[in-house]
């Protein structure tokens, strides 16, 4: 009968002998380094023969156009003389997104810290949780509930009231004010910020938990209190994470599509104004794909998914470089 003595405190003896063989540790390793290798190209065959497919769908548009052409031209007509530009969309689609960034990033960094700093255990698993959940909802929910809550009650409370008094005491600022019917690009930003605050407070709040409790000990030490801890000690440290989450955040304003095209007016033209309608680019293909009809229509739309999916590819590339960039590695920058 083995001891168990043996059995709790292995000797060397006993170590080496429970040790597989070389031969199947190193086949073992070529294996799993063989699997790993291949999904990590799988995915990056994956996205090459997606951008590959979106060029190639809207090639026409392109060559019709030119690569810059299309991104700069301001017309779009599908019904008489076929001509289309993505300027109007190009722009809704940077304001919606860099609004949204602009106004979720403070809420979302103050519910990162007071759930990894300041909250007792059981609440801060909770707020978790609901962040968790949040994300999760789907957006075309999310658009539901600004069509029948929040756009109403925006129209009513706010753009309803500043419009009739600038129509009292400043007339000129009416057209850039624009008709206040509750769905535009103001109502479309903050839905999308309410949207992309639970992700970049999920990752802050991970980078932030990620700080090694000595930088807080040291910070201590010296006699800081708790906002000064977390000011010169931890956020310092975890601000390649919160960056980079930001940025990641970034890009999943810029590809939001459903709520933002139940709640944006989809306004083809240039100029935008405050309360008025407007339009991105997710929106457009969503709204116009099944009624592209015409050949160089249908392409224009595909070529709208290819410059989309480039500066996805951008946002990303730059939160990688961000994140590189301004980790900290043994108490300095690198």
């Amino acid at each position: 009968m083995r001891n168990p003595d043996l059995q709790a405190n292995p000797s060397a003896s006993e170590l080496i002998r429970r040790t597989p063989p070389l031969l199947y540790r190193w086949l073992g390793d070529r294996i799993f380094a063989l699997l790993v290798t291949m999904f990590g190209l799988l995915l990056m065959g994956l996205a090459i023969s997606l951008a590959v497919v979106l060029y190639r769908e809207g090639e026409a548009a392109i060559t019709t156009f030119g690569f810059f052409g299309f991104l700069t031209g301001t017309s779009w007509d599908p019904a008489i003389t076929l001509s289309f530009g993505t300027l109007p969309f190009l722009i809704g689609t940077i304001v919606t997104s860099v609004a949204a960034l602009v106004l979720s990033f403070l809420p979302a960094i103050a519910v990162a810290i007071f759930s990894a700093e300041y909250a007792p255990r059981w609440l801060a698993h909770l707020i978790d949780a609901m962040v968790d959940l949040i994300a999760a909802v789907p957006s075309v929910v999310v658009g539901i509930w600004g069509i029948f809550v929040f756009a109403p009650w925006m129209r009513e409370r706010f753009y309803m009231p500043i419009y009739l008094w600038a129509a009292e005491n400043q007339p000129d600022l009416l057209p850039i004010l624009g008709s206040p019917i509750g769905y535009g690009m103001t109502t479309a930003t903050i839905v999308l910020a309410l949207m992309i605050v639970p992700f970049t407070a999920a990752l802050s709040r991970d980078a932030i938990r990620l700080v090694p409790a000595s930088q807080r000990e040291a910070a201590w030490a010296l006699g800081a209190t708790r906002w000064e801890v977390i000011r010169m000690a931890v956020l310092p440290y975890a601000r390649g994470g919160i960056i980079a989450g930001a940025i990641l955040s970034f890009g999943r304003a810029i590809g939001e599509t459903m709520a933002v095209a139940m709640l944006i007016g989809n306004k083809n033209t240039l100029p935008f104004n405050l309360f008025g309608p407007a339009a991105t680019m997710p929106s457009v293909i969503i709204n116009e794909f099944r009624e592209a009809v015409e050949n160089l229509h249908l392409a224009s739309l595909m070529a709208i998914g290819f410059y989309l999916f480039l500066i996805s590819l951008i946002v990303n590339l730059v939160a990688a470089y961000i994140q590189r960039k301004m980790m900290v590695s043994g108490g300095r920058s690198v």
